[in-house]
């Protein structure tokens, strides 16, 4: 059977949502992984990494079930919610990709601001200490503090990485967004085929 036919969607849909599946789980366990070693601290971070990973299995688990059952309301919210999550990913990995030196220093400055938790883990891995300035009456968990040797400023040492941090996460943003919109249309050609096994007088 040529690729396009009711069992080649079908199979397609099927591996497509595995690798969400799988994705999803690697997205929690990196949380997981994090706090249990001490490398993240924010109870933010972790709560949006893991409520990313449910959210992209729930997905999952409705395409997968709509592929297996060809069941034509969950292919169809699946469809729609796949839809919707394209538009979104594609226009932040776009945005991430085309920020500047002067816009990521911005956006740095303004993460930095209202992360207290986040601040303390970056000061603490990166051995360094306040943004663009330090105020020594300022808390800073940083190693450098602690044996009286002068602290390098985060600012400097986070934009070395941030426009390659934000082009990977652009770059994995385009990539998963174009198998999105490849599910839309597997979805959409799917649905609208006729299962070979069920009656013949019936469009499931």
């Amino acid at each position: 059977m040529v690729c396009g036919g009711f069992a080649c969607s079908k199979n397609c849909l099927c591996a497509l949502n595995l690798l969400y599946t799988l994705v999803s789980l690697l997205l929690i366990g990196i949380a997981a992984w994090g706090i249990g070693f001490g490398l993240i601290s924010s109870l933010r971070v972790v709560g949006v990494v893991i409520a990313v990973g449910i959210f992209l299995f729930l997905i999952a688990l409705v395409g997968l079930i709509g592929a297996v059952k060809h069941h034509q309301v969950l292919l169809f919210f699946y469809m729609i919610i796949l839809l919707l999550v394209f538009i979104v990913q594609f226009s932040v990995s776009c945005a991430c990709l085309a920020l500047n030196q002067e816009q990521q220093g911005q956006l740095l400055e303004v993460g930095w601001n209202n992360t207290a938790s986040a601040r303390n883990d970056i000061q603490r891995n990166l051995n360094c200490c306040g943004f663009r300035s330090f105020n020594p009456n300022d808390t800073c968990q940083a190693s450098c503090v602690k044996s009286g040797h002068p602290c390098s400023l985060c600012a400097p040492i986070i934009g070395k990485y941030a426009g390659e941090v934000l082009r990977f996460v652009g770059g994995i943003g385009l990539f998963f967004s174009f198998t999105e919109i490849l599910g839309v249309w597997l979805t959409y050609r799917y649905r609208n085929q006729k299962d070979p096994r069920a009656n013949p007088s019936a469009f499931l």
